[in-house]
């Protein structure tokens, strides 16, 4: 695969970051103005913030614990050339699923459904690895 091939999903788990950054600084910025939140109540935490600033707070934060390994896996199989059609399948069904868990989080919000999104996606990951893994370890 490409190297552009590869890092597309990639530059798509960025780009779905910072816009959900975007938005918690839009929302929050908007508490502060509207004066639903006073900055001393927040100064050492963030549980005064309004429910949905909360949410793209919290769907901003999740973009940093399970994509984490999806960035590792990423850079290593580009590294390595693990990342063929298989790899760069994988990856757009991972980002899929976190774009899909995003959206729930930062809309309704249906936890049953979040996590059944967050498992999916994990299960992809998981896959991703294993399928590195035993690529790397076989030297196939």
């Amino acid at each position: 695969m490409s190297v552009q091939a590869v890092l597309l999903p990639v530059f798509a788990m960025v780009l779905l970051t910072f816009v959900l950054l975007i938005k918690t600084a839009v929302a929050r910025r908007a508490d502060i103005a509207g004066r639903r939140v006073q900055i001393r109540d927040i100064a050492l935490g963030q549980l005064a913030w309004t429910p949905q600033t909360q949410q793209y707070g919290n769907s901003y934060n999740n973009q940093f614990q399970l994509p984490v390994l999806f960035y590792v896996v990423m850079t290593l199989a580009l590294i390595t050339k693990q990342a063929d059609l298989l790899f760069v399948v994988l990856a757009w069904v991972f980002v899929a699923l976190r774009v899909v868990h995003a959206f729930i989080h930062v809309t309704n919000n249906r936890v049953m459904r979040r996590g059944l999104v967050f498992g999916l996606g994990w299960l992809v990951l998981m896959a991703m690895w294993i399928v590195f893994a035993v690529r790397i370890l076989l030297a196939i």
